[in-house]
């Protein structure tokens, strides 16, 4: 186990606001779901659809010390569909990292990202690419069990996600707000030694799970999953590479003739991290 000091405070706030967030959600899920018409239930196996594809999802994270406590968080994610050939998002994300103690990080910051029309199905209902501006603030919370080392990330994000009023405007000229949730869990360990040092192959896990929330969302609070496995080489303090297998799955906000639509979207995730 492992403890915090008194200066995280701020920390146990964010956390049960979280829960908060996730509690409340989960409430209006359950009361605010209508049935299409003809009475189906939109909740039910029957009335899902789910489309595949192959992704690859390429990425440079990059963090530079300011000082003993803050930093500069940089992060681009090069997001392809077809694993390399065709668009699927690019996301850009830059914020101001806080470091509390060697087990508490916060962050806050902007990020930008650009979705394109891929698949079966765009996301899109006109079927065009769309830009989201979020703001974002972030704790994560690390520890280590015997070789294993975990991590703990809450964000909270407020999104606002570009819309076409009609078929008639070519760029987005409305941007209505939206909430999310996520919680991240990650668990690594040292494929040589006890732990992950200079020179050191690891292999890690995680799974994130993402909640909308508010009154802009409509269908749907579940908003997506993702689930990774990943091998992964630090060279030094500064450079860190990992790659392997990514899943995402992804549920649209909205219902088509009356069916909730899914995306398992599989492929390959590389990710470059540099410390400064």
């Amino acid at each position: 186990m492992f403890h915090y000091k008194s200066n995280t405070l701020s920390v146990y706030f964010f956390l049960f606001f979280f829960k908060l967030i996730l509690a409340s959600s989960f409430t209006n899920a359950q009361t605010g779901i209508t049935p299409p018409s003809g009475g189906s239930n939109p909740t039910s196996p029957n009335n899902r659809s789910t489309h595949y594809n192959q992704i690859g999802w390429y990425a440079f994270f990059g963090t530079i010390k300011l000082s003993s406590k803050f930093g500069l968080h940089t992060e681009y994610q090069f997001r392809r569909n077809n694993l390399v050939t065709d668009w699927q998002q690019g996301l850009l994300r830059v914020g101001i990292n806080y470091q509390v103690n060697p087990r508490v990080l916060l962050r806050a910051g902007y990020a930008w990202a650009e979705t394109y029309a891929y698949g079966d199905i765009p996301i899109n209902a006109l079927g065009r690419s769309f830009t989201e501006h979020r703001l974002f603030q972030m704790a994560q919370l690390s520890h280590k069990e015997g070789l294993l080392e975990l991590q703990h990330r809450f964000m909270l994000e407020q999104r606002f996600v570009g819309r076409y009023s009609s078929t008639a405007v070519e760029k987005e000229d409305e941007f209505p707000f939206m909430h999310r949730a996520r919680y991240m869990i990650r668990l690594q360990a040292p494929l040589k030694g006890r732990e992950i040092k200079d020179k050191t192959p690891y292999a890690a896990v995680y799974n994130e799970i993402m909640i909308g929330f508010g009154k802009n969302v409509n269908a749907n609070i579940f908003d997506q999953n993702r689930i990774g496995l990943l091998v992964g080489y630090r060279f030094s303090k500064t450079l860190r590479i990992e790659a392997g297998y990514l899943n995402q799955t992804l549920q649209f906000g909205r219902l088509i003739n009356g069916r909730n639509i899914f995306q398992s979207n599989s492929g390959l995730i590389v990710n470059t991290n540099f410390n400064f």
